[in-house]
């Protein structure tokens, strides 16, 4: 990673704040009701220990949820993009499964599975980030030139093969493209667990607990540090995506 890569995002994090502090200060509002950047560094301190742990247990049921998506994703696009069929019977129902609001479907899977904490919340984040990278993989799949298939089909090749060999490569940027959203889509399911069930562990609960005893700067500590870390997960992803589909990195400097 380059100098630039590094300064231009942390400048542009740095303005951002400095833009928030001086909103706040300009039009007067107290921390009950818009908490500014400097108000944020006492709840850090005070709380620390709580965000160390907390932050902990939204993050790996983020990753757990997401890892989940990644591979029901993928195979579900595989499956629609080498089928017609399975891709026009199946996109409808994707379709109206994700246009439900998944703050209406958390307190069904919290009553389906009462006590399983864990699980809802990863069940959640799953639920709700598989959907871009199944469309990605089937679009790149289904628009896979047909001569290729021909003539890998012509010499014996396998569907399996045939993705490994020609298709996969080619998907890789659609593939990465979908996971930079799906990564924040997790982080929202698994919070819309955490709020909507609350069952006293990660950020959300740790929001919620700011919420409940009026304290905003923790409340808006908490929106800062689930940032923090979508902002580690999306650069994970841009990491491995370079790696493995950094050939497809045409973008003007």
């Amino acid at each position: 990673m380059t100098f630039r890569q590094i300064a231009v995002p942390t400048a542009a994090m740095l303005i951002f704040l400095l833009l928030w502090e001086a909103l706040v200060w300009i039009m007067g509002w107290p921390n009950y009701k818009m908490a500014s950047p400097s108000d944020l560094v006492p709840a850090f301190e005070r709380y620390w220990p709580l965000f160390l742990t907390m932050g902990w247990q939204t993050l790996w049921r983020t990753v757990a949820g997401l890892v989940l998506a990644v591979i029901f994703g993928t195979a579900l696009g595989m499956i629609m993009g080498f089928s017609r069929t399975m891709r026009d019977a199946l996109y409808p129902l994707l379709v109206g499964f994700n246009a439900i609001p998944k703050a209406t479907v958390v307190p069904i899977v919290a009553l389906m599975f009462v006590g399983m904490h864990d699980f809802n919340t990863v069940l959640i984040a799953f639920m709700i980030s598989f959907f871009p990278i199944a469309v990605s993989v089937s679009i790149g799949l289904s628009t896979l030139e047909p001569e290729y298939r021909d003539i890998l089909r012509s010499l014996g090749a396998s569907q399996t093969t045939i993705f490994r060999k020609i298709a996969l490569p080619k998907t890789l940027p659609e593939f990465f493209g979908a996971l930079k959203v799906s990564v924040t889509l997790a982080f929202i399911g698994t919070n819309l667990m955490e709020i909507v069930s609350p069952h006293g562990r990660g950020l959300g609960a740790l929001f919620d607990s700011g919420k409940t005893n009026s304290d905003y700067p923790l409340m808006f500590a908490v929106l800062i540090a689930l940032a923090f870390l979508g902002i580690v997960l999306y650069y994970i992803v841009v990491a491995l995506e370079k790696i493995f589909a950094g050939w497809a990195d045409r973008a003007p400097g």
